[in-house]
């Protein structure tokens, strides 16, 4: 099938909204009445929502003909709200819209099978939907209330693009812009970092504070969105590698053991039935050159394979000349691949045995 790179969601796509809950949506890729048993749980990474990531379009084409459909899930940190987000959020709402989607076919379609997909830092949350604990622990200050969520397992996960947010942080601090050297670059993060650690909440440690909009803008996450001093420390993870933070799970230097306690609990949690494919893009603009992406995808087969079972689809590659989401024009081919990939891995969890 040929794939056009300039194929866009924004030219409408049918489908059905879902309510998972009052506070949390998905929309369904699906074309007329054929019986679709199963489904792709789709998330974005910062800054997506709806309808943001081009080549849903082209695996919504590509899903026609076959018993798959694609739930595009908006959580509750999409578009403009990433920066006051947090993986365990992320997750809980992740484990609804599974429980949603298995309640919601099942009686019209039999057992389907649930594949959970993230795009850029929706891989951090794929990762830590099948590595956590289960139950996942709670935070200190805002799971105060929170009842533990017991995450369903999944069929399969899939991760696209799945970069070190600290590397592209980094770098861009690096190359300095046409209104910062590096050096004062340099000098403003490392001040926002300081301030961050030591005044992370007010309000008797109850409320996030926010890291100033003159600061963000300067060191490459943009001047609109706030961003909470601990969403900060998390994607920034300043004293990694040694003590990596939460969102800091494929930056190209970490340590076998910090690899062990991420990809390598992926047996032991029990959360996915089948394999992890793993799609890196060959020319993400948020990759520093330093990073031998080759290198990197076989360290994180060994360590999610090291006890014994093989968790790692082979199918997983680093797309030549792809960009961060196959949005650049000449993106015909990468398209092609990723879509011939993600395709022909549902097949196969299609047909596997649970």
């Amino acid at each position: 099938m040929q794939i056009k790179a300039s194929s866009s969601l924004a030219r409408g796509q049918p489908g059905v909204l879902h309510h998972i809950n009052p506070r949390l949506i998905a929309f369904e890729h699906t074309r007329g009445s054929r019986q679709k048993p199963h489904t792709l749980i789709f998330v974005g990474g910062l800054g997506d929502g709806l309808g943001t990531v081009e080549y849903l379009a082209d695996l919504a084409e590509a899903f026609e003909t076959t018993p798959w459909t694609i739930f595009n899930l908006n959580l509750s940190c999409s578009l403009g709200c990433w920066g006051m987000g947090r993986l365990g959020q992320d997750i809980d709402e992740i484990a609804a819209c599974v429980r949603y989607v298995r309640e919601y076919k099942e009686p019209f379609y039999g057992t389907g099978k649930v594949v959970i997909m993230g795009s850029s830092t929706g891989c951090q949350d794929v990762m830590h939907y099948i590595n956590c604990p289960n139950p996942r622990p709670a935070h200190p200050i805002f799971d105060r209330d929170w009842v533990p969520i017991v995450r369903p397992p999944v069929d399969g996960a899939i991760m696209q693009s799945p970069v070190s947010d600290r590397e592209g942080i980094l770098y861009e601090l690096e190359q300095g812009t046409e209104r910062n050297s590096p050096e004062e670059m340099r000098a403003i993060y490392d001040q926002a970092v300081e301030n961050a650690k030591n005044n992370t909440y007010e309000e008797g440690e109850e409320v996030d504070t926010v890291v100033p909009l003159s600061v963000t803008g300067r060191i490459g996450y943009g001047n609109f969105t706030p961003l909470s001093s601990r969403r900060f420390l998390s994607l920034t993870s300043p004293d990694s590698p040694e003590k990596p933070a939460e969102d800091d799970l494929f930056s190209s230097d970490l340590s076998d053991q910090r690899l062990a306690e991420t990809f390598g609990m992926i047996g032991e949690r029990g959360l996915l039935k089948g394999k992890l494919l793993a799609l890196y893009s060959g020319r993400d603009q948020s990759v520093p050159p330093w990073v031998h992406k080759g290198a990197l995808m076989n360290r994180w087969e060994n360590a999610i394979d090291a006890g014994g079972k093989e968790f790692w689809d082979p199918r997983s590659l680093v797309i030549p000349n792809a960009s961060h989401q196959l949005s650049d024009p000449d993106q015909t081919e990468p398209r092609r691949i990723l879509v011939q990939r993600v395709t022909g891995y549902l097949y196969d969890t299609q047909r596997a045995t649970s």
